[in-house]
């Protein structure tokens, strides 16, 4: 069963509940390993990439438990290994795993991180901070193998806010004796809560939410109980999707304060929102309005993730909207795929299409090949007139604990097969 079946045209009416973050969870995760005790986590997504990084731990002596919806993650036994080959080339979050292993067992030999074929996303902001706190890299038989007698403090830049060159700085730092200074941070809410995270352990994180972050080091970080917020990227596909087919939808605990740049384009579409304590009730137009100009960039902008998402809902907007990838520059490869269902696209350079809404698109048998496209796929055709078959549903595994189960909550007409 790897594909999804949409019978298009059915207006969404109704609630949904928003899973836990997928990228805060996985450095989270990771993160168990400097902890020399039990975590226990709530609101963890049951996603494919959470049940990897989990299968991980395991091999390096974690133990791992569901408690109905509580993750318990016990790390004292945790032992220096070998990370899977098959995963940690499936996945781009094992790359989390330097930090932690660098600080826990000064050295760690694991295979180079795979994960969407989304673009080039090189690991080099990674090695060079690590490089600063003396961390010495090889390759050995196209494997990264890492090494440290003792990992010092330093001051540090980022030329660009990398989210998971922040985050494995942060968790490299907070048990190294001594200040780190770390300038050009990113920012984005995932970053936040894994400081928030390590603090409540113990860990001393000055500077959170801000582009300059101060890392002082402790001794010991102390067993914690911590609740992952909701996913803003899951929120959003749900929230863009009400534009394929109309109607209205109640997004139950949607993370609003981290949603500002895609609730103010859904705005723009036409999208009257009322915000509650427990989330976003929304009602669509008809047909999406005019989006002259959407521009992807580092938080708070508009994120790459959803730029696929977007995308696919502009293919039924009105007028023309130039849409400009800003992080990665192979986001535009479901366009192929669009083009299936009737979607009208002018490439203007690898960084920037033009999308002419035309007033309807039809059922298509497509592929998905990374997880964003794979979702916005769905969300195509959620509008489409007739049947359209989604190949790759593994790849939207990785990031929605079941996206069918979610959309026929909503009313839409869509199984898994």
């Amino acid at each position: 069963m790897d594909s999804i079946r949409v019978q298009g045209m059915a207006p969404l009416q109704g609630k949904v509940k928003i899973q836990g973050s997928k990228n805060a969870a996985l450095p989270i995760l990771a993160a168990s390993l400097l902890i020399e005790g039990q975590v226990l986590l709530e609101n963890v997504p049951k996603i494919s990439d959470v049940y990897g990084m989990l299968h991980i731990l395991e091999e390096l002596g974690c133990h791992v438990r569901w408690e109905r919806e509580l993750l318990r993650v016990d790390s004292r036994r945790a032992k220096l290994g070998g990370i899977s080959a098959e995963l940690a080339k499936s996945m781009r979050s094992s790359i989390f795993l330097l930090g932690p292993m660098l600080s826990r067992f000064h050295e760690v030999t694991m295979e180079y991180p795979g994960g969407c074929v989304i673009g080039k996303r090189p690991i080099d902001l990674h090695l060079e901070a690590l490089r600063r706190m003396g961390v010495q890299f090889v390759d050995e038989n196209g494997q990264l193998r890492a090494s440290v007698k003792a990992l010092h403090p330093a001051a540090l830049e980022l030329p660009f806010p990398s989210v998971g060159a922040t985050e494995n700085v942060i968790m490299a730092a907070v048990k190294t004796e001594g200040v780190t200074l770390l300038r050009g941070a990113a920012r984005e809410p995932e970053v936040q809560v894994l400081c928030e995270f390590l603090n409540s352990c113990g860990a001393s994180i000055l500077g959170i939410g801000t582009n300059f972050l101060r890392i002082e080091g402790v001794r010991h970080l102390r067993e914690t109980r911590f609740r992952i917020p909701s996913d803003r990227i899951v929120a959003g596909t749900y929230l863009l999707a009400g534009f394929s087919c109309g109607g209205s939808m109640f997004l139950e605990e949607a993370p609003l304060r981290h949603m500002e740049a895609v609730c103010s384009v859904a705005q723009k579409m036409g999208a009257t929102l009322t915000v509650s304590e427990n989330g976003i009730y929304a009602q669509f137009p008809e047909r999406a309005g005019e989006l002259p100009l959407v521009r992807t960039n580092i938080y708070p902008g508009f994120p790459t993730d959803l730029q696929s998402v977007l995308l696919a809902v502009r293919c039924t907007g009105r007028g023309k909207t130039l849409v400009q990838e800003n992080i990665f520059e192979n986001r535009f490869r479901i366009i192929d795929e669009l083009k299936k269902m009737g979607a009208c696209f002018r490439m203007v350079n690898e960084r920037e299409v033009e999308v002419t809404g035309v007033p309807k698109l039809l059922g298509a048998s497509m592929e998905a090949r990374e997880l964003r496209g794979g979702a916005a796929l769905v969300v195509a055709a959620l509008g489409a007139k007739g049947e359209s078959r989604i190949s790759g549903r593994r790849f939207i595994d990785r990031g929605y604990e079941n996206i069918c189960r979610d959309l026929r909550e909503l009313g839409a007409r869509i199984v898994s097969e």
